[in-house]
């Protein structure tokens, strides 16, 4: 398997992908990026914590424009992954009204973004719906 990296430094990678949140030990809330305070109540004090990798679809929109050479239509969501909230596409659906719904269960997923010259491949994230089982 080839050498791969995260698109972003909240995607971990192994031992099987997952999303990392930094926690404010003060009050709990979760951030992906980088803080020196806590947005919630000022705490200066975090620690990683591994978010679920199942979660609901709590909003969404179908993107139909957007900036040139950026594949439309997709679809734009709002996970709750066991009470954090992830902002990322929802994939491997179609792109309208019938395949995605608010409620609906999903799943994190990874794909190959790009690879460089070298082999390496950029891995990205997103959250595809977890097919029904009757």
């Amino acid at each position: 398997m080839p050498d791969q990296v995260p698109l972003v430094d909240y995607l971990a990678l192994s031992p099987e992908p997952h999303l990392v949140a930094h926690e404010c030990d003060a009050c709990g809330a979760r951030f992906f990026d980088r803080r020196n305070a806590c947005a919630s109540c000022s705490g200066t004090s975090f620690h990683a914590v591994d978010v679920p990798t199942a979660g609901e679809l709590v909003t969404f929109t179908i993107v139909s424009f957007a900036a040139p050479g950026v594949p439309v239509p997709f679809v734009a969501g709002v996970v709750d992954c066991g009470g954090t909230s992830v902002r990322a596409n929802v994939i491997n659906t179609d792109p309208d009204p019938t395949h995605v719904r608010t409620g609906m269960p999903v799943q994190l997923a990874t794909f190959v973004v790009g690879t460089d010259s070298e082999g390496v491949e950029a891995v990205g994230f997103g959250f595809e719906p977890v097919e029904a089982t009757s």
